[in-house]
């Protein structure tokens, strides 16, 4: 196990505003979806991303594209540090067919092709087996990919988890594990429900290396990640990742968080990576105070353009019942 730190920051001015426009990108959608759930637009359960955006963005600068991303129902946060277009994820939490999954997945099940988005998964766990997989298939084709396998810090005590990971070492499949500690397993603190709280340790029983992030550090997450994926796409052997992060919210909407103290909430908000990049770009002069501004003046229309889009997208017709179910035996849906 390897708890490193990042001590010389290294990402390009222009890089580092590229990953802020991401982050603010998916903050601005979640909070445009909280709203739309309290107006009863979006049914069903609404787990949101934010204060863990870091961890997405900065990890997923170092996605190639023949590389597989597959993670938990909190996929919204995900999805959007890829490059789905904001319109296709409000759409499908509108449960339009103009959404990422014509409106048949919901917020647990974004899915996008395009970036080779293997689909959030509502089974704690449920991501494992899609997760090596897809690592399986690149050392079949022979593809130099990654396989990136996002999960909560509830799944390492799951079977599945324990399962795939000895699948992945015995086999030597290039597969990511990142557990996105946020801290609490639905309402109960990880301290709690877990035996092990050094996650990364974990890897050790596999034969394999662990190692330990501050996923609320946009530089190290980037810096570190940028190596840890080199050296799987090297060595072709599994890795395990623990991030330490933080959700601002609840589980889900409906989650009012009354097993934690507002004082502990405002810690973490107060080391938010938003915030400490925005402040990092402003007073080293790259960018200003009112282009900050405007920056997020553009990406707030921008979302309400996607809100405006899904609410007049029509709903999926009937015959999507029994469209995209089964495969042909060419591989047609």
């Amino acid at each position: 196990m390897a708890s490193v730190k990042n001590e010389v920051p290294t990402i390009a001015k222009d890089k580092m505003l590229e990953m802020l426009e991401k982050m603010l990108n998916i903050r601005h959608f979640e909070e445009a979806s909280i709203k739309a759930y309290q107006q009863k637009k979006i049914a069903g359960f609404l787990h949101t991303y934010i204060g863990q955006e870091a961890v997405g963005v900065g990890t997923l600068a170092h996605k190639q594209p023949q590389d597989a991303v597959v993670t938990t129902y909190r996929c919204h946060g995900l999805s959007l540090a890829l490059g789905l277009p904001p319109k296709a994820g409000m759409a499908e939490l509108f449960g339009r067919v103009t959404g990422c999954a014509r409106g048949k997945g919901g917020s647990m099940h974004f899915f996008d092709k395009q970036h080779n988005f293997l689909g959030g998964h509502g089974i704690v766990g449920g991501q494992f087996g899609v997760g090596i997989g897809a690592a399986f298939k690149s050392n079949y084709d022979e593809d130099n990919a990654v396989s990136f396998i996002f999960f909560g810090d509830g799944a390492t005590v799951q079977g599945t988890f324990h399962e795939c990971f000895n699948l992945a070492a015995l086999w030597d499949l290039p597969a990511i594990f990142i557990c996105e500690d946020n801290q609490y397993g639905m309402g109960t603190a990880c301290t709690r429900a877990i035996a092990n709280t050094v996650i990364a340790s974990k890897a050790e029983a596999y034969g394999c290396k662990g190692y330990t992030l501050n996923g609320m550090d946009l530089h190290e997450v980037h810096d570190r990640m940028r190596d840890i994926v080199k050296e799987v796409r090297s060595t072709r052997r599994p890795v395990l990742v623990h991030m330490k992060t933080y959700r601002y919210f609840g589980h889900s909407v409906s989650d009012a968080g009354a097993y934690r103290s507002k004082e502990e909430v405002d810690s973490y908000k107060a080391r938010d990576p938003i915030l400490a990049i925005s402040r990092e770009l402003i007073d080293g002069k790259s960018i200003t105070e009112d282009e900050f501004k405007n920056l997020q003046k553009k990406i707030k229309n921008q979302i309400q353009e996607a809100v405006d889009f899904a609410d007049e997208s029509p709903e999926p017709p009937l015959e999507e019942l029994t469209q995209h179910v089964y495969m042909d035996e060419v591989g047609n849906a």
